[in-house]
C-alpha cells in the first residue's frame, strides 16, 4: 500500500496532541479518531497494480532544435542552447500527453527521439547530445524541411527552435515547408543586435578574414512564419515563461489529435476503508441502530472490495509459486475473478514448471499486449516450451521473434543450441535433447542451482539443463559435454537467421 498525498499526514500531529491532552471522554475520543480517519482518507491510500495499456488522446509535436555552433552564444543565459534545452523540458512537463518527436539539426538533421509519449526518453535523448562535439557553424532549414517531407509528418505541429538559417531563400524555404504539411511555430533565440561566440578555449569565434563573428537572429525567420501562416515567438525572461508561451500557441492550433497506446500505472483505491470506519464510528456514537449499521458496513465492504481479493489471491499464487507448491498456485489462480497479465503469465509459468508444455504454450499465446518487452518475454517462453518438446523449427522461429524485439543473451544462446540440436537430429546422430525432470533424468547440484537462480519467466530450456542417461556410451557423452560446455565454440547462425533478426518486425502483418 502507498499514499498518493502523504503531506496530509501532518494534520495528524495536532490531533494526536489533542487526543493525548484531552479528557478520556468517549464521545470526544471518538470524534478525534473520526478526524484521524478522515485525514488518512485524504492522504489517499492505494494499492499499486501493474502497468496496463491505455488509450490517450495526444497531439503530435515535432521539436526541431538548432545545435549549430552559434547556439553557444551567451546573449541568453547561460547560452542559447542551454536556454532552449530547459525550455523544451518545461514544455514537455506542461504537455504530459503530447506525442513528441525530437530532431537536432545543423546543416543536416538528426532524429534524436522518434514520436513517443514517454517524455523521459525525450529528455534522455536531449541530455545525451553533447554540443561541445558539434563543430558545424552553418544551419540549413531547407535540408530539415526536406527530411520532414520524406517522413510524411502531415497534420503535426512543428516547433522550430533556431537562431539562423538561409538568409536569402524565403521562396525556397516556404515551398519546402508547405510540402511537409506541418503547422509552424518558430522560437527565435538570440537578439537582433547579436553577440560574439566564445570558443571552448576562451577565445572569440572569427571568420576566415580574422573578423569577429557576430551571431544575431536571422530576420528571414519572421518572414518565413508569416508566409506559411505560422507563429513567430521571441524568448521570454525565463525558460518556464517561454514554455508557457509555446503551450498557449499549441493549444490555439486546432490540429488533429490521435489515439496512442501508453502503458500507465493503475491503482486500486483504498480510501473507502478509513472513510467507512470514520462514518461507522460517528454513527455508533450518535445512533442506536448499532447492529444494523455493522451488518450494513460489512456487506458493503465485501461488495466494494471484490477486486481487492483478486490481488490477495494473486499474491498467494506468487508465494506458492516461489515455494514450488504448484497445486496451491493453481488453486489461488482459480480464485481470481478477473484474469490479468500477471495472473496469466504466472499460470503459463506454472504449466511450464509442471512440464505441461502444450498448456503453457496455449496460455502464453492467449496473452495480448502491445508492450515490446512483454511480447519479447512471451516469445522467449513459447520458444522454451517448444524446445522442450523437441519442436526445434517452431523454437527457432520464436527465439528469432524474441531477438527481433531486442538483444537478449539467453534467447541468442538458446537459439544457437536449438539450431545445433536440429542439425544433429536431422542428421540422426543420436544426440539427446535437454531432458526435463519428468523424463527420469538426474541433475547435479550445480546444475539444479543454476536453473533455480534463473528468473521464472526465462527458463533456458534450450541450453541443455537435463542430465544424461546412464546407458550412453562415451562418444555420446563427449558430444553432450560439448553442448553443455559454455566455453565451447558457438554454432554459427545462418545468414537467413541474421536477416530475420535485422529485419525486425517488418514482416508482421499486424505489428502492435
Amino acid at each position: 500500500m502507498t499514499l498518493l498525498y502523504p503531506h496530509f499526514l501532518w494534520l495528524l500531529l495536532p490531533l494526536f496532541i489533542l487526543l493525548y491532552k484531552s479528557t478520556k471522554h468517549l464521545v470526544t475520543t471518538t470524534h478525534l479518531l473520526v478526524l484521524m480517519l478522515l485525514v488518512l482518507a485524504l492522504a489517499r491510500p492505494v494499492q499499486e497494480q501493474a502497468l496496463q495499456e491505455a488509450s490517450i488522446e495526444a497531439k503530435d509535436i515535432i521539436i526541431a532544435l538548432d545545435v549549430s555552433y552559434s547556439m553557444q552564444a551567451s546573449d541568453l543565459s547561460p547560452t542559447r542552447y542551454a536556454f532552449a534545452k530547459e525550455s523544451i523540458a518545461q514544455l514537455l512537463a506542461a504537455n504530459p500527453t503530447a506525442n513528441v518527436m525530437l530532431i537536432a539539426f545543423t546543416t543536416n538533421p538528426l532524429l534524436l527521439s522518434p514520436p513517443t509519449t514517454d517524455h523521459r526518453l525525450v529528455n534522455i535523448a536531449l541530455e545525451s547530445l553533447n554540443p561541445e562535439f558539434i563543430l558545424t557553424k552553418g544551419t540549413s532549414l531547407e535540408t530539415l524541411f526536406k527530411k520532414l517531407a520524406s517522413m510524411r509528418v502531415n497534420n503535426k505541429q512543428l516547433i522550430l527552435i533556431t537562431d539562423g538559417g538561409e538568409e536569402k531563400a524565403l521562396d525556397t524555404l516556404t515551398s519546402a515547408l508547405q510540402r511537409t504539411g506541418v503547422s509552424l511555430t518558430i522560437l527565435a533565440l538570440g537578439t537582433t543586435t547579436g553577440t560574439t561566440v566564445t570558443k571552448r578555449d576562451g577565445s572569440y569565434l572569427k571568420d576566415k578574414e580574422g573578423n569577429l563573428v557576430i551571431s544575431r537572429i536571422n530576420p528571414l525567420l519572421e518572414s518565413l512564419a508569416t508566409s506559411v501562416g505560422g507563429t513567430y515567438l521571441m524568448p521570454s525572461s525565463s525558460p518556464m515563461s517561454t514554455a508557457q508561451k509555446l503551450s498557449s500557441v499549441l493549444q490555439s492550433h486546432h490540429t488533429q489529435t490521435q489515439m496512442v497506446q501508453k502503458m500507465q500505472r493503475h491503482y486500486m483505491e483504498l480510501y473507502q476503508i478509513p472513510l467507512a470506519l470514520a462514518l461507522l464510528l460517528f454513527l455508533l456514537v450518535h445512533t442506536r441502530a448499532v447492529k444494523f449499521l455493522v451488518l450494513l458496513f460489512t456487506l458493503f465492504g465485501f461488495q466494494a472490495h471484490a477486486s481487492f481479493l483478486d490481488g490477495y489471491h494473486l499474491n498467494l499464487a506468487y508465494t506458492s509459486y516461489e515455494k514450488r507448491d504448484f497445486n496451491a498456485t493453481f488453486k489461488a489462480l482459480k480464485q481470481i475473478k478477473t484474469p490479468s497479465l500477471q495472473s496469466q503469465m504466472t499460470l503459463g509459468n506454472t504449466y511450464y514448471k509442471q512440464h505441461a508444455f502444450k498448456k503453457a504454450i496455449k496460455t502464453y499465446m492467449s496473452i495480448r499486449s502491445s508492450s515490446a518487452e512483454i511480447k519479447q518475454q512471451l516469445y522467449y517462453n513459447i520458444a522454451n516450451a517448444y524446445a522442450m518438446q523437441e519442436t526445434y523449427s517452431k523454437a527457432k522461429m520464436y527465439y528469432t521473434k524474441a531477438l527481433q524485439l531486442g538483444l537478449d543473451s539467453d534467447a541468442k544462446h538458446n537459439l544457437q543450441m536449438v539450431v545445433l540440436l536440429a542439425d544433429k537430429k536431422d542428421a540422426q546422430l543420436g544426440i539427446a535433447h535437454p531432458k526435463s525432470q519428468d523424463s527420469g533424468s538426474s541433475k547435479s547440484e550445480s546444475q539444479e542451482d543454476k536453473e533455480e537462480s534463473r528468473d521464472e519467466n526465462a527458463p533456458s530450456s534450450g541450453s541443455g539443463a537435463g542430465g544424461e542417461s546412464k546407458t550412453k556410451n562415451e562418444k555420446e557423452q563427449a558430444k553432450d559435454k560439448l553442448l553443455d560446455d559454455a566455453t565451447s565454440e558457438e554454432h554459427p547462425l545462418s545468414s537467413k537467421v541474421y536477416e530475420l533478426i535485422n529485419k525486425g518486425y517488418i514482416r508482421e502483418t499486424q505489428p502492435w
